[in-house]
């Protein structure tokens, strides 16, 4: 696959907790250097890094992040703060307690809102599949095709387990036509992401892709497996 393709996949992602300006300014130029799909950083950042970019490179943030227990309204008002401060495109994690609750409505009505609080711009919905079963993942499939969300997405990263070919196999087989698929966690080979892709993922959020590219302009072999996010 063209490298160019796949990079236009990737959510160049920096969510460290103790990631500095200097960093996220890295993140920034990468991306715009390397046209990814967008950056995905802290929401701190996002107004000064929409400062920084402009249009160059869309600006990614994360809400209700990582453990998704908040409540709907601070989710909401996450995500309208963000979406006021520039950001473009929203990553929200559901409520896994209301999964393994059976509280289906709730989930639904909270991404419903969650969706209407990003005022038009495009929504991610983080179904952290490490921790839920195939049942509970193919239950998710339905109610994020519902929502009005515009991607499912498998993992924040900071669990215990990232993406895997079986997760997104089985959201390309229960997720609506049209509704975008977003790997993330894990991701540290061109043929990781190949084979997402392949599978029908959409985006890829990780931040691998592109040092492995930067390390390959350099004439390097960067073997160094990083499964941050």
């Amino acid at each position: 696959m063209d490298i160019k393709k796949i990079l236009s996949c990737v959510d160049h992602t920096l969510l460290a907790q103790g990631a500095t300006w200097d960093e996220i300014k890295a993140i920034l130029d990468d991306g715009i250097k390397y046209s990814c799909a967008s950056c995905c950083i802290p929401a701190s950042y996002v107004k000064q890094a929409k400062e920084y970019v402009g249009d160059k490179v869309a600006v990614c943030t994360v809400i209700g992040f990582p453990n998704g227990y908040s409540t709907t309204a601070v989710k909401c008002f996450e995500a309208s703060d963000a979406v006021d401060n520039g950001a473009d495109e929203i990553d929200m994690v559901i409520n896994i307690g209301w999964v393994k609750d059976k509280k289906y409505d709730a989930l639904l009505e909270e991404i419903k809102a969650v969706k209407k609080a990003c005022k038009g711009k495009i929504l991610k919905v983080i179904i952290e599949t490490c921790l839920l079963t195939d049942e509970e993942k193919i239950k998710m499939c339905e109610i994020v095709s519902l929502s009005g969300a515009d991607f499912i997405k498998t993992s924040t990263g900071f669990s215990k387990a990232g993406a895997t070919v079986h997760d997104v196999e089985i959201f390309a087989g229960n997720v609506k036509a049209g509704l975008g698929i977003k790997a993330a966690g894990g991701i540290s080979s061109i043929e990781d992401a190949e084979s997402f892709l392949a599978l029908g993922a959409t985006r890829l959020g990780t931040s691998r892709i592109v040092k492995i590219v930067k390390a390959m302009e350099k004439g390097e072999d960067n073997g160094k497996q990083d499964t941050s996010y």
